[in-house]
């Protein structure tokens, strides 16, 4: 069993590794915070096989806390470990900051420093790493991240302010910072003294962040999902989503009624297509057309139904009968015409996919009885 002491427990980079901790059997963590004793950081240490310092000030009252926070702290936890006969490794987290002229850019810097002397004195195991703007769950808004302030003001229904839409900002998420970090667990990790920026950092603009985070918005209007082959906009939609409050998790998509039953769209992208669900009345056909490229899958979820093909030119008929229970897949290809009908004695629930959103200026929809 490996005892891991977190300091900063309760920040946004701590609760996230703590969770990441303790998924692991072989793990005890001894989460410290601003809250606790001196007492318990001394015993701490002495049980400790790696430390996690990331406990940290950046927006203080008193422009003194900047040096009690950043710089006091790492030097009563150096002290401490000096005292240790087998010292654990201790890993920092510093900022970017650190080379910038400002009071928390300076007393970073001046953390850094304490860590490399002790690291001269004792030739223990240290490493620093310089985040950039780390964003993610749990990261606290109006705070230190535009990230999470703009996801909070977004499900909130409150404006987002842009004073430089070209500026440029380099970001991490939270995940691949805890993936970092976790590694410091295995035997064959590498240490150095210098501090280290982590990867993969994404640089993008305050306009096109907000673009992209005002598109995860829409999405429950209509609107597309973002381009999830783009890690970056994958993982500020995953953000977006954590700063819903849990009475808002839920909406109501917009139903398409007529007297076939009704259908609404789940979810629209411009790079995958869109995915809706219709609910039939018994012996009711819904299609009756085809297209000249589009392509669509069915799935019965529930009910009874026979889905019919016929090809555009051969005339071949293809007659499928589906159960919602058999979890059944089907495939249509273009070129042939096709319905879908309600065979059962209850509403017919089925799953559509189609490989484009629907343009109503340029359908590829073609009416054609089957």
């Amino acid at each position: 069993m490996k005892n891991i002491i977190v300091t900063g427990a309760k920040g946004f980079i701590g609760k996230n590794l703590i969770l990441a901790l303790k998924r692991q059997k072989s793990i005890s963590v001894i989460e410290y915070d601003k809250d606790d004793t001196y007492e318990k950081l001394e015993k701490s240490l002495a049980i400790a096989d790696v430390v996690f310092h990331l406990a940290g000030v950046n927006r203080p009252q008193n422009l003194e806390d900047f040096n009690t926070g950043n710089v006091g702290l790492i030097k009563q936890i150096l002290q401490i470990l000096k005292t240790i006969k087998n010292p654990p490794p201790i890993i920092m987290t510093s900022s970017i900051q650190a080379d910038l002229d400002n009071p928390y850019g300076v007393s970073k810097k001046t953390a850094e420093e304490e860590i490399k002397k002790y690291w001269l004195e004792t030739g223990n195991k240290i490493c620093i790493y310089r985040l950039p703007n780390v964003f993610g769950k749990w990261c606290k808004p109006f705070y230190n991240s535009v990230v999470a302030t703009f996801c909070y003001s977004l499900t909130h229904n409150e404006p987002i302010t842009i004073i430089d839409k070209d500026k440029e900002i380099n970001f991490i998420y939270i995940d691949d910072v805890v993936s970092t970090l976790i590694k410091h667990l295995e035997n064959n990790v590498k240490y150095q003294a210098e501090p280290i920026i982590p990867g993969p950092t994404y640089a993008i603009t305050l306009g096109r962040l907000a673009e992209i985070l005002q598109q995860c918005l829409h999405i429950r209007k209509g609107g597309d999902l973002p381009d999830f082959s783009d890690k970056l906009q994958k993982y500020l939609y995953s953000t977006f989503l954590s700063y819903y409050d849990t009475s808002d998790i839920i909406y109501n998509a917009e139903k398409k009624e007529d007297q076939r039953g009704y259908l609404f769209e789940l979810i629209k992208s411009k790079y995958a297509g869109q995915i809706f669900v219709s609910r039939t009345l018994p012996g009711v056909t819904r299609g009756n057309h085809y297209h000249d490229t589009k392509v669509e899958k069915f799935c019965i979820l529930d009910g009874s139904a026979v889905i019919k093909l016929r090809h555009m030119v051969t005339g071949e008929i293809n007659e499928i009968y589906v159960e919602g229970y058999e979890c059944k897949i089907i495939d249509i290809p273009p070129g042939w015409t096709h319905n879908i009908t309600n065979i059962g004695k209850t509403d017919l629930i089925t799953l559509f996919w189609a490989n484009e959103v629907y343009n109503p200026n340029n359908p590829d929809t073609y009416y054609s009885e089957v």
